[in-house]
């Protein structure tokens, strides 16, 4: 079994219901760590997809966002110290597939409340100290685009909970933090809770799949057909390297 399991207490999955193509995708892929979707760990969350967008960007923004609150209240009334969040089209880099124990034991042992395992952002506009050889402290102010596969633990699961709920709960645009994108919801609370620890992976350990969205709006990119597929065959190679 992949040492994954030692990070988090639980394993959430945000999934629509009808989406079995992404179930059987996400079950491959934790097939690859040794763990399976019917592991007691891993817990399949059902997405959130409301009819409108409210005060929220888009539609897709607005599901984003709920599915991730919904994850940490339900994270936060189970009582769980640490939960691994994962959007269902999350694929493991090569580099995390074959880290061992002794490796993500350091990473467990680091000072971290939030520790994303896949991101995007400006590093040299606010990276940290190295916490290890694997992971990085981040600073709080450095905003972090992407959701798809991070941890959040201790205190910060309750914490972040309430701090979602109410910005969900003001209009849109507010000076106080409104409905926004999820990834931008978080970077708005780690700036606003400097006590919190922000680590990364030093290179990302998840990749978004190449996959149509029901949830997310659809990038400009995924709408050139040319250049979905050449995303589609770069996964493909990916899952051969890691072979």
């Amino acid at each position: 079994m992949h040492p994954l399991a030692g990070l988090a207490d639980a394993i959430f999955i945000i999934n629509l219901p009808y989406r079995a193509d992404r179930r059987a995708e996400m079950g491959a892929e934790l097939a690859r760590l040794g763990l399976g979707l019917d592991d007691p760990r891993v817990r399949l969350f059902e997405a959130v997809r409301p009819e409108d967008a409210g005060e929220f960007p888009s539609i897709g923004a607005r599901g984003c966002f709920m599915s991730h609150l919904g994850v940490l209240r339900a994270a936060n009334a189970q009582g769980l110290k640490s939960v691994l969040i994962l959007e269902d089209d999350a694929d493991f880099t090569p580099e995390f597939v074959k880290l061992g124990a002794e490796a993500l034991g350091a990473v467990a042992a680091g000072p971290w409340d939030i520790l994303y395992l896949g991101y995007a952002a400006e590093i040299s506009a606010g990276g940290g100290e190295p916490q290890s050889g694997r992971i990085r402290e981040v600073a709080p102010a450095l905003a972090i685009r992407l959701t798809h596969a991070m941890i959040v633990r201790g205190a910060a699961i309750a914490r972040i909970a309430d701090y979602l709920e109410k910005m969900a709960a003001r209009r849109g645009g507010d000076k106080a933090g409104g409905p926004m994108h999820v990834d931008g919801a978080y970077s708005w609370f780690r700036r606003d809770n400097r006590d919190i620890v922000t680590a990364i992976a030093a290179k990302p350990w998840a990749v978004q799949r190449a996959s149509a969205t029901d949830i997310h709006d659809t990038g400009w990119k995924e709408r050139i057909p040319f250049l979905g597929a050449a995303r589609k065959i770069r996964n493909r190679l990916f899952k051969r390297r890691s072979a």
